[in-house]
C-alpha cells in the first residue's frame, strides 16, 4: 500500500494519518499457527522540523504453540511503530534505521512488515514461569509431577553409593 506525502514534505508541522491491515502471507513465524485477527496497524506520519516521522502501533491476536511445553495458547501482540523517512542520498543510503521515500510516497506495507518482523519476540510462551516437557515421558509439567524419577548426574553414581551405606 502506497501512501503520498506530498502535503507534507514541505510544511512543518503538518502530518497525515493511516490505516490498514498487515497481509500476514510474508508474517509467517514458526511458533505462530495463525492470526486469529490480522495485524491492524494506525498512525500518523508528521514532518518535524522537515525530517518526516511516522508514529503508531500494530495490533494483533494470534494462536501461537509454546515453546517449552507445545501447548496452543492465543496472545495479544502490539508493536508501537516509530520509524524515520527520508529521500535516499550517498550519506544516508547504508543506514538501516532509516526508510526511504519513493518520489513523494512510501511503501507503507514495507515498512509496516519490516517493524512488525523486527519487534516479534525470539521465544513463544504460555506463561512466564512455563515449566516444559519432562525430558524422559514427555508429560506436561505444567500440570503436575511426572513419576519419573530424578536422574543422578552418573559422575556422581560413587558418592550416592556412599549414601546408601545405612
Amino acid at each position: 500500500m502506497k501512501l503520498s506525502l506530498r502535503e507534507i514534505i514541505e510544511i512543518p508541522g503538518s502530518g497525515v494519518d493511516f490505516s490498514c491491515e498487515l497481509d500476514t502471507e510474508d508474517l509467517v513465524f514458526p511458533s505462530i499457527v495463525r492470526y486469529l485477527s490480522a495485524p491492524h496497524a494506525e498512525g500518523r506520519v508528521f514532518n518535524e522540523a522537515g525530517v518526516l516521522r511516522m508514529e503508531g502501533e500494530i495490533r494483533t491476536e494470534l494462536l501461537c504453540v509454546c515453546d517449552r511445553c507445545a501447548g496452543e495458547f492465543k496472545s495479544t501482540k502490539t508493536t508501537p511503530l516509530s520509524a524515520v523517512i527520508v529521500e535516499k542520498n550517498d550519506d544516508n543510503a547504508d543506514d538501516p534505521e532509516l526508510f526511504y521515500l519513493d518520489g513523494d510516497e512510501i511503501d507503507l506495507s514495507e515498512i509496516l512488515s519490516t517493524l512488525f518482523i523486527l519487534d516479534m519476540d525470539t521465544k513463544f510462551l504460555c506463561r512466564e514461569d512455563c515449566k516444559g516437557l519432562c525430558p524422559k515421558c514427555g508429560r506436561n509439567l505444567n500440570l503436575g509431577p511426572c513419576g519419573c524419577g530424578k536422574e543422578l548426574d552418573p559422575r556422581f553414581a560413587v558418592l550416592e553409593q556412599l549414601l546408601d551405606k545405612d
